[in-house]
């Protein structure tokens, strides 16, 4: 009876994920091991478990293990971005090639090469992430970003109401009840979520990505 009552509640995780997370879990069953984005506020924490409110209006629970990075996120500016600048921007494409950015998160510089290069992302439809160094900034054109990376290069529009934000080093003592979160898990063959990586809004910082 405790194991079948287990498995029910492993798939009423699945169920629920599947909800919550949209097309991105859309084969979820048949793919364990998906990197999935889950963003709320923190409900509970325990030594290897924490409580996450969606955003959806959906409750997760999602284990830490010893590899579970944890990142502070504080609030920056356009003049905190400077040529070699190591950013990261999720955007949305415009038409005339260029992105426009949802947000532009600063790494300092000890984690520049973070996720390096430009890929789909699952903050809009549509939108994508783009990691690299800053070429150049023209703030007086519009606030227009040439970002770098391995294989290519991006323009990136950030209009003035786009939340720009710092990456900081932190540990799980930043992982509080009522903090906001983003974090990045794994989904297991029986549906329960692992976080690979965590960041965590200080001072009430909502992180924008």
């Amino acid at each position: 009876m405790k194991v079948k009552f287990r498995q029910l509640i492993r798939r009423a995780c699945v169920v629920t994920l599947i909800s919550v997370f949209g097309v991105g879990l859309a084969d979820a069953d048949d793919a364990p091991g998906t990197r999935i984005g889950v963003r709320g506020e923190i409900t509970g924490v325990s030594a290897d478990i924490l409580k996450v409110h969606a955003n959806s209006g959906e409750n997760v629970m999602i284990n830490l293990t010893k590899d579970t990075k944890v990142r502070a996120v504080t609030l920056a500016n356009i003049e905190d971005i400077k040529p070699g600048s190591y950013i990261g921007s999720a955007a949305v494409p415009q038409e005339d090639g260029t992105l426009k950015a949802l947000e532009v998160h600063v790494f300092p510089p000890e984690l520049a090469g973070s996720g390096d290069g430009h890929r789909p992302f699952d903050l809009v439809k549509g939108s994508s992430m783009t990691n690299g160094s800053v070429g150049d900034l023209v703030v007086s054109n519009g606030r227009v970003l040439t970002v770098n990376y391995k294989d290519g290069q991006q323009r990136i529009l950030v209009p003035e109401d786009v939340p720009i934000v710092n990456l900081i080093p932190a540990d799980r003592s930043l992982l509080k009840v009522g903090v906001k979160i983003v974090t990045f898990v794994t989904q297991g063959a029986d549906g329960t979520l692992t976080a690979q990586s965590i960041l965590a809004g200080k001072d009430g910082v909502t992180p924008p990505m």
